[in-house]
């Protein structure tokens, strides 16, 4: 019986203890500067825009995904992508990030 009771309290605890897995999303992301109207800072930066509002990545960076002056790139257009993170002191904290095939 003693084995019993401490196998539900160690899984009532592990289940405790267990995090949500952040989900994947598919969100906008562009230059935050260009496209969203961010003026928090200068330059041009990774943002993406989840339910309205609008957020920069840490992460991850805007030159990795390819040119963002180009006729597809963050600064010219808002881009859709898969993203798995969380926001966290108003920024978004990326833990994948895949950005999707341009509309033509």
């Amino acid at each position: 019986m003693k084995k019993i009771v401490s196998i539900l309290v160690l899984f009532f605890c592990i289940s405790l203890t267990a995090q949500e897995k952040p989900k994947t999303q598919i969100v906008e992301a562009a230059c935050g500067q260009c496209q969203f109207g961010m003026k928090s800072k200068g330059g041009c930066d990774l943002a993406v825009r989840i339910d309205g509002k609008s957020y920069f990545v840490d992460g991850t960076d805007i030159n990795k995904h390819g040119d963002a002056h180009a006729t597809d790139g963050f600064c010219s257009a808002i881009r859709k992508a898969e993203v798995v993170g969380e926001v966290k002191n108003d920024r978004f904290v990326v833990s994948s990030f895949k950005l999707l095939p341009a509309k033509e």
